[in-house]
């Protein structure tokens, strides 16, 4: 099990986060789009999240900024952080904007105050599992559409439940976060998205 528990880590990777919201807000709200607007809309996410994130890594590991993709180093978040905001308002402001997927806006707009909030407790020398923060904030929009779209999608939620669970104890088994750093990240996840809630449901 402890070989199995650092694949987690990299599937659940908070870069990929945001394609998996996409897959399944289209997954349950696809009826109200026609196929070439969920494409483009998940073609702009992927060049967003992954493939600009991806090269400004290799940028900053170019020029000894990071040292590796987990980013464990509290110094060496500040930067990809800040990148990561201005990439996420480029992405609600131009892509997924309120009059086209409301729901999907604020769960963006619930991924960036979590991300302000990670950023502003680095420049204070702590660090919050950003892994954690990814999945929960994941796990609350998942609940969000199903009682939005009253599906009930009683399986996903517990699946998203567990995989909580199974991320946290991965991120624990890798030494990459103490407990402190796991309950921090999970805090600043589903707080934002909670109180989003009330403009979407």
């Amino acid at each position: 099990m402890k070989k199995i528990l650092p694949f987690f880590s990299y599937l659940f990777h908070p870069i990929f986060t945001s394609v998996y919201a996409a897959f399944i807000y289209f997954f349950l709200n696809g009826f109200y789009f026609s196929n070439p607007e969920k494409y483009f809309a998940i073609f702009q996410i992927i060049v967003i999240t992954i493939v600009l994130p991806i090269l400004f890594y290799f940028g900053l590991r170019t020029m000894g900024k990071v040292n590796s993709v987990m980013i464990s180093e509290v110094s060496q978040r500040k930067i990809p952080l800040v990148i990561q905001c201005f990439l996420t308002v480029l992405l609600i402001q131009k892509s997924i904007t309120l009059e086209h997927f409301p729901e999907f806006h604020f769960f963006f707009l619930g991924g960036l105050l979590s991300t302000v909030l990670a950023l502003i407790f680095v420049f204070f020398k702590t660090k919050a599992s950003l892994h954690m923060l990814a999945i929960s904030a994941l796990t609350v929009f998942v609940i969000g559409l199903s009682i939005h779209n009253q599906t009930h999608n009683i399986y996903m939620i517990a699946f998203f439940v567990f995989i909580n669970g199974v991320v946290a104890t991965s991120r624990l088994e890798m030494k990459a976060h103490t407990n402190n750093e796991i309950v921090i990240g999970f805090i600043f996840g589903v707080i934002p998205q909670i109180l989003l809630l009330h403009f979407w449901l």
